[in-house]
C-alpha cells in the first residue's frame, strides 16, 4: 500500500501577482515534510503553465474560471487517501518553514478538531481579524460601507472577537480562508467547499459545515503568517456584486 504524504496543498490561480505567488510556493516547498502542491489554473489561456516545474508540484489547467471553492474541490479525488493533512492556501501568503509542522502537532491533539489556522498579519505587521463570529447582515454592511461603521461599531467589534484575547488559542466560529489546514479525511468528508459560491463566503460556509458534522476549528495564534489581502470587493463594483450575491446565498442557506 502506498504511504500517505504528510501534507498536500492547493492554490487556485487566476489574476495573480507572479512575485507574490512565487514566494508563497517557495514557503510551502520549504516545509520539511513529504508533500505535494496542486496549482489549479482557472485562467482560460493557461497563463501559469510551465512556470513552476518542481517535482512536488502538479499543475492542473481547468480552462475556465470555475471559482475559488470549485477550484479547490478539483483535487478532492487526488488527495483522498493520499495525504494526512491538506492546506487551503492563498497565492499571497508567506510563512516560516516551522509553521505547518507546528500546526499539525496541535491539530493531532484533538480528534474532534477538523481544521486549524494561525494568526494572520498584514505585511506591515498589523493584525488581520481572520477569526470571527458568524456574520450578520448589519456587520457585513458596516464592514463594506465606512459611514456605517460608526453606527454599528459594537456589532463589528463583537464580530471580530475584539472582546477576546487574540493571543490565545480558542475554538472560533469561522476563520477566513487564506490558510486553512485540515485533516484530509475531514476535508474530503465535508466534500470541500459549497460550489454555489463562486467567490466569497465559501470559507464561512465550510465552517458551518464543520459545525454540522460535530467537529471544531481552532484559531492558533502561537503561529503566524503574512497575508497581503487584496480586498477586491471594496475596490471594484464587479467583485462587490459577487460578494453581495454570495452573502445572499449564505443567508438563504443558513438564515439571518
Amino acid at each position: 500500500m502506498k504511504e500517505k504524504l504528510d501534507i498536500t496543498a492547493s492554490i487556485v490561480l487566476y489574476n495573480e501577482n507572479l512575485e507574490e505567488l512565487t514566494k508563497t510556493i517557495n514557503c510551502f516547498l520549504g516545509v520539511p515534510l513529504t508533500k505535494r502542491l496542486y496549482l489549479i489554473d482557472n485562467t482560460e489561456k493557461k497563463l501559469f503553465k510551465n512556470i513552476f516545474k518542481q517535482r512536488e508540484i502538479e499543475y492542473i489547467a481547468v480552462g475556465e474560471n470555475i471559482g475559488f471553492g470549485a477550484g479547490h474541490n478539483f483535487v478532492l479525488d487526488k488527495i483522498r487517501n493520499n495525504s494526512n493533512f491538506h492546506l487551503i492556501l492563498n497565492p499571497d501568503v508567506v510563512f516560516q518553514k516551522a509553521v505547518i509542522p507546528n500546526l499539525i502537532l496541535e491539530l493531532k491533539k484533538d480528534q474532534n478538531v477538523a481544521m486549524i489556522a494561525p494568526k494572520v498579519l498584514f505585511p506591515n505587521g498589523e493584525h488581520q481579524y481572520s477569526c470571527r463570529r458568524y456574520p450578520n447582515v448589519l456587520e457585513l454592511l458596516a464592514r463594506r460601507f465606512s459611514f456605517l461603521k460608526s453606527i454599528f461599531t459594537s456589532t463589528v467589534f463583537k464580530g471580530q472577537y475584539k472582546d477576546k484575547d487574540l493571543n490565545s488559542s480558542f475554538f472560533a466560529e469561522f476563520i477566513t480562508g487564506c490558510f486553512h489546514l485540515y485533516k484530509t479525511d475531514d476535508f474530503v468528508r465535508l466534500k470541500g467547499f459549497d460550489e454555489r459560491y463562486f467567490l466569497y463566503m465559501e470559507d464561512v460556509d465550510i465552517c458551518r459545515k464543520i459545525d454540522d458534522c460535530g467537529k471544531k476549528k481552532v484559531y492558533y495564534p502561537q503561529e503566524e503568517i503574512i497575508h497581503v489581502l487584496k480586498k477586491g470587493s471594496s475596490k471594484t463594483i464587479k467583485l462587490f456584486f459577487r460578494h453581495a450575491l454570495s452573502a445572499i446565498k449564505y443567508f438563504l442557506k443558513w438564515g439571518l
